[in-house]
């Protein structure tokens, strides 16, 4: 403001009596609050530093599906006749000179997880084709004039380069549902968000209270009976000792030896108050049921929901791995069939699959003791053709 104060009086004031008021012998009032949480963006770059660069249960999860679902065989038919042999499986199985099929998956897997997308490209050149994954964070969805997408826009430095979408495209691209965009998916993590913050600030926590130990969440009291202050001496050899005797994580947890008049009055929550191991074990549990791993497969105590161990892995299998493998060779397949012939079609071989090899055995013995079924109808039961 660029008044001048006091303010010049009106006209017809010049009755009016200034008042002045003095602060001597008057306090003031501070109002505090709670302080609003402070929660982790929901951007790529947020979620991968936050979560599978600094979270082990994020980064135990993801490289647990990724894996699993990356080492699912994939079986190639035209017609409903299994091929063996093909380009297509040649391309899936060495997708570019830097990546194998497993690593490529694992990526691929890995982005769309920790995204909700996940972007393929396919370069063709002369004499080879190459697949790509392409980052998510570099990557925009391009629409038309009715708002379906129709190309990807991907951005490397200041180059920019436009790929088709769809069947027969350039690029493809994977999501998962989001209820609330039309063009981009979900990350499983963003639904975790607060389980997320919480496990890591809980770290944060206990790291900063092992660095500072010291410095204990509270204060030396000086009451004595007669009253009085401590002298400056007395002031300064209390704070030596405290400095010298009770700083550093070495000296965490030693006894603190009072003299006369001295009490401690603690100021915050210990360790104990907090619940600090469950509410990390609680934090850790919602991370797994967004991304659909069993708790007692990330080794997470509590809430155990299956009797053992190969009942959680069967599960995990069937209820995450399987339909996300299922899924993608889906997409794949119908991206690449019109680039090698459009009857072709991927399908996973969960006969194939170590963590389902108990179901297969039980299905086996079950087929087996049908003794109403001819050898031919037992073999197409189980998935496989007749017998030549």
């Amino acid at each position: 403001m660029g008044w001048n104060w006091p303010w010049a009086r009106a006209r017809g004031d010049a009755a009016a009596r200034v008042e002045h008021k003095s602060g001597v012998g008057y306090g003031f009032v501070a109002l505090h609050s709670h302080g609003e949480a402070l929660w982790t963006r929901g951007d790529y770059g947020a979620l991968s530093r936050e979560g599978f660069m600094r979270n082990p249960v994020v980064h135990r999860a993801v490289r647990m599906i990724a894996e699993a679902a990356a080492a699912v065989p994939w079986l190639l038919y035209d017609d409903r006749t299994e091929l063996t042999e093909h380009p297509l499986l040649d391309l899936l199985a060495c997708p570019n000179r830097r990546n194998s099929g497993a690593g490529f998956l694992e990526a691929l897997y890995g982005h769309l997880l920790m995204s909700g997308n996940a972007y393929v490209e396919l370069v063709e050149a002369a004499d080879a084709r190459e697949l790509h994954v392409l980052r998510p964070d570099r990557v925009t969805i391009a629409a038309d004039a009715s708002g379906w997408p129709v190309a990807i826009e991907h951005r490397e430095g200041s180059a920019k380069r436009r790929l088709p979408l769809g069947s027969g495209g350039a690029a493809l691209h994977l999501r998962l549902f989001h209820p609330l965009d039309d063009h981009y998916g979900f990350p499983p993590l963003q639904a975790a968000l607060m389980a997320l913050d919480t496990h890591n600030a809980a770290g944060r926590w206990n790291k900063a209270l092992l660095d500072n130990s010291a410095r204990p969440s509270g204060a030396l009291v000086y009451a004595p009976k007669e009253g009085g202050n401590l002298s400056e001496e007395q002031y300064e050899r209390l704070k030596g000792e405290l400095e010298e005797g009770y700083t550093g994580a070495s000296r965490a947890g030693r006894p603190m030896l009072l003299e006369g008049g001295l009490d401690w009055k603690a100021m915050g929550l210990t360790p104990k108050d907090m619940d600090f191991i469950e509410a990390k074990n609680a934090a850790s549990r919602d991370i797994a049921l967004a991304f659909g791993v069993p708790p007692m497969i990330l080794g997470i105590p509590g809430d155990n929901t299956y009797s053992n161990y190969q009942e959680a892995n069967r599960a995990f299998y069937r209820a995450t791995v399987l339909p996300l493998a299922m899924r993608t060779a889906g997409e794949l397949s119908g991206w690449l069939a019109p680039q090698f012939g459009s009857s072709l079609a991927l399908v996973c071989d969960a006969d194939r699959v170590d963590g389902l090899a108990i179901e297969r055995e039980a299905l086996w013995a079950r087929i087996g003791a049908a003794d109403f079924l001819t050898d031919d109808e037992k073999r197409e039961a189980v998935g496989y053709g007749p017998r030549n």
